[in-house]
């Protein structure tokens, strides 16, 4: 979390933005914006009124290589968050220096995407929920973060995976076939199982149920949505040893092969963020 600094004496002491441009971050992928958006209470669309970068002796603990500044802002459309929330905010940011070592620049009217909570006992002014949480706007980004909020918001939203718990092999009646299913373990403990069909002649296949009742039919999730970024972005590459205790020695090989299908299927969890 950034410091916390009290803005009335902030606004007092703040230096006017030089003129040079903006560091431009390498683009967000949807992990990296559904890390953002599911941690962030408020998530709004801004258009900056002012911006006053910060002096040394107002913001001595900057990380090197960065200057802090004070944005205001009004909201051009709250994505997320309660409606008492007030037409202008305040926070304050952190912004690389250009390749130069020039600080970046934020200009009014500057239209902005953030990832934030209510400064407490503060009204008007947030705090980003991470140094990164300040995103320039752009019309395909705000529609992915709104695509997260309202997958999240659904009462069958698929839950945090927290681990992976027991796994079972069962040999069809045909050489060649057979059936696993992999139980997750789930914030809230939701069920959720992974499950993985073989025939003879025919490609694997696997699904995920959000219920007790596995649907044969069932695809895998589409890339860039919410179950997907729960399982990409969380499953392990190999199965713990405890999730095979129960099975024989070919039945944990065959899960574990089965496993691996899976996570091929997902793919990489991509992340561009600087931390």
């Amino acid at each position: 979390m950034l410091a916390h600094l009290t803005l009335a004496v902030a606004v007092a002491v703040a230096q006017p933005v030089a003129a040079q441009p903006l560091t431009i971050a390498p683009a967000l992928t949807y992990a990296d914006l559904a890390d953002l958006a599911l941690a962030a209470p408020i998530a709004a669309h801004l258009r900056v009124t002012s911006v006053d970068r910060l002096s040394e002796r107002e913001a001595p603990n900057v990380r090197p290589g960065h200057r802090r500044f004070l944005v205001e802002a009004d909201i051009v459309a709250l994505i997320r968050g309660p409606s008492e929330v007030a037409q202008r905010l305040r926070y304050i940011v952190d912004l690389p220096d250009d390749s130069e070592g020039r600080p970046a620049r934020l200009r009014r009217r500057d239209e902005l995407l953030v990832l934030a909570q209510l400064a407490p006992n503060r009204p008007g002014e947030l705090q980003l929920i991470a140094p990164d949480a300040q995103i320039t706007y752009a019309a395909a980004t705000a529609d992915q973060l709104r695509q997260i909020l309202r997958e999240a918001s659904q009462a069958d939203a698929a839950p945090r995976i927290t681990g992976i718990g027991r796994a079972f092999y069962v040999p069809g009646s045909l050489p060649g076939e057979s059936e696993t299913q992999i139980f997750l373990q789930t914030a809230g403990n939701r069920p959720i199982s992974l499950n993985i069909l073989r025939r003879p002649g025919e490609r694997p296949r696997w699904s995920v149920a959000l219920s007790e009742i596995v649907d044969a039919a069932a695809a895998p999730p589409e890339p860039n949505s919410l179950l997907w970024y729960r399982l990409a972005c969380t499953l392990p590459q190999s199965l713990p040893a405890r999730s095979l205790a129960e099975a024989e020695p070919g039945e944990a090989r065959a899960i574990a092969a089965d496993y691996g299908l899976v996570i091929e299927g997902l793919g990489r969890c991509a992340r561009n963020r600087r931390r």
